[in-house]
């Protein structure tokens, strides 16, 4: 069933200290996520990665080696997920353009991150049994599905928006190819989500274990929310990080 339609709705909290307030109050959990240990482990313990030695020929002629991880999920797509952009429009323009950044602790950093729609889930899942992100947030993709069709459906589950439309789609593009094959390679969709009238956030469809707080901004004051995030001591994802800083060059400079 397409994932392009209507919605029940919740007040919207536009506030992260009350996001929280209001998460640690009706959670049975009550702790902060914190790091227990942290310890080496070897590829034939993972589920999720495993180490690669590539061996290759320079422009030289010369033979190198180089050491890489690699995702063991990857679908034979050969993309691991969608980035997500979900752009918030009011029919009535009873609010200002906006989009939806998420809150999520993440273990290796040891911190709550904040980002877009961009999360492999399954490696999520794995890291996080333990404690427990818009980003552009990334959606792990899975055996059989677009990037389209992921795109809707991670937004769907981590914030309750449903988009009605489909208003980009990217060529398929990495983070960090210099030491990964398994984290960059994914495609932003950008899917927008027209409201009738007043700004209104639906409930998520959260996985057992997943603790996410999704937080709608205006489109225009991101750049200044994630600097306040950063005061807050938060880590802002550089790919939500980028597309702010993109945005604020735009004004400044006249470009468009």
């Amino acid at each position: 069933m397409s994932l392009l339609g209507a919605r029940s709705a919740f007040p919207l909290l536009t506030t992260s200290r009350l996001v929280y307030n209001r998460y640690f109050r009706n959670s049975m959990v009550q702790n902060v996520p914190r790091i227990l240990s942290s310890t080496e482990m070897s590829p034939s313990e993972s589920k999720w990665i495993t180490l690669k030695k590539i061996k290759y020929i320079d422009q030289d002629g010369t033979e190198r080696v180089w050491e890489s991880a690699e995702r063991k999920t990857r679908k034979g797509s050969g993309v691991d997920a969608v980035a997500i952009l979900a752009v918030i429009r009011s029919k009535t323009n009873a609010f200002p353009v906006s989009t939806v950044v998420i809150e999520q602790f993440r273990p290796p950093i040891g911190k709550y991150i904040i980002g877009m729609g961009l999360r492999f889930k399954h490696y999520y899942q794995s890291m996080c049994k333990v404690v427990s992100r818009f980003m552009l947030g990334p959606g792990l993709i899975d055996e059989g599905e677009t990037a389209q069709q992921a795109a809707l459906r991670e937004l769907h589950e981590e914030t309750g928006f449903i988009a009605d439309e489909i208003l980009q789609v990217s060529p398929i593009v990495v983070a960090d190819p210099g030491k990964y094959s398994f984290v960059p390679v994914f495609a932003l969709v950008v899917l927008a989500v027209d409201l009738e009238g007043e700004l209104i956030k639906p409930e998520p469809k959260l996985d057992p274990g997943e603790h996410i707080v999704a937080k709608v901004v205006e489109l225009k004051n991101l750049a200044a929310e994630l600097k306040d995030y950063d005061k807050k001591g938060f880590i802002v994802d550089a790919k939500l990080s980028h597309l702010a800083s993109g945005m604020e060059l735009v004004q400044q400079l006249r470009i468009m």
